[in-house]
C-alpha cells in the first residue's frame, strides 16, 4: 500500500472514530463549561476563560446566558469576546458581579442537541486564597424555559445534576498574568518572524531560476559554437 493511501485510510478511520465518540457521548456531559485553551489562569493574576455553552432541548434554541461571578472573589474587570449575534451586558459596581448575553432574532443556539457556541472573557485580578473558581451560570431557552448551572463541585468527586462551570487556579509563578492576548508583542513577533521566513523563501527562490536561467543560456551558447 502506498504512503499517500496509508494516510488516506488512517484519516478516515479516525474520523469515524471520533464521530462514534461523539454521537456515544454521555449526555449527563452536555453542560455548560468553562474551558481555558491558553495557559492556565494563576492566582492574583488575569485569566482567560471560554465558556462553552451546548444547547440541549430538542424543540428551542438557547438564547440567553448568564455567568455569576462571586462577590468573595472581588473581580474588578471583565472583558468579553465579542460573539456574532449576540449582545453582552456586564453588571458592575466596585466589582463584576455578572455576564449576560443575549442572542439577537435568528442568532440563538439551534434547537436540538448537536450545537453550542462559546463565550470567551477574560477577568481578573483572580483571587489568592482559592484553588478554583466556581462560576454559577444560567441558560435560557426560546421557550423561557431556564436551565440554572449553580450547583458546586461535591466533596466526595461526584457530579452534580446541574454543575456549575468550574476554573482551576494554578500556583503564581511570576513569569506573567496568563497567556498572552491577541495582538500582543508575543503574536506580532511571531508574525514579524513568519514574513521574514517567507522573504527569504521567495528570494531563494528567484535567484535559484536567475542561475538557472544563466545556466541554461550559457548551454545553449555552447552548443551553437560546437555546431559551428
Amino acid at each position: 500500500m502506498s504512503t499517500n493511501r496509508f494516510l488516506l485510510r488512517a484519516s478516515a478511520l479516525a474520523a469515524t472514530a471520533g464521530a462514534i465518540g461523539l454521537a456515544t457521548a454521555s449526555p449527563a456531559a452536555a453542560h455548560v463549561t468553562a474551558n481555558v485553551y491558553g495557559d492556565q489562569p494563576e492566582k492574583g493574576g488575569y485569566g482567560a476563560v471560554v465558556l462553552r455553552v451546548p444547547n440541549e432541548e430538542q424543540a428551542a434554541g438557547t438564547t440567553k446566558v448568564e455567568v455569576t461571578f462571586p462577590a468573595e472573589y472581588a473581580i474588578s474587570s471583565v472583558r468579553t469576546k465579542p460573539v456574532p449575534g449576540w449582545t453582552v451586558e456586564i453588571a458592575k459596581s466596585d466589582i463584576v458581579s455578572k455576564v449576560t448575553w443575549t442572542a439577537r432574532p435568528g442568532s440563538e443556539i439551534p434547537a436540538g442537541t448537536t450545537s453550542y457556541q462559546e463565550f470567551e472573557f477574560t477577568a481578573g485580578p483572580l483571587p489568592e486564597d482559592v484553588d478554583q473558581l466556581v462560576l454559577p451560570s444560567k441558560q435560557t431557552y426560546s421557550d423561557n424555559s431556564v436551565v440554572d448551572w449553580s450547583q458546586p463541585p461535591s466533596a466526595g468527586g461526584e457530579e452534580p445534576e446541574h454543575p456549575a462551570p468550574v476554573v482551576a487556579l494554578a500556583e503564581p509563578s511570576g513569569a506573567g498574568h496568563g497567556a498572552p492576548q491577541h495582538g500582543s508583542a508575543t503574536d506580532s513577533e511571531a508574525s514579524t518572524g513568519d514574513d521574514t521566513a517567507r522573504w527569504l523563501g521567495g528570494a531563494g527562490l528567484a535567484v535559484g531560476a536567475l542561475g538557472l536561467g544563466v545556466g541554461t543560456g550559457a548551454a545553449l551558447r555552447a552548443r551553437k559554437q560546437v555546431a559551428k
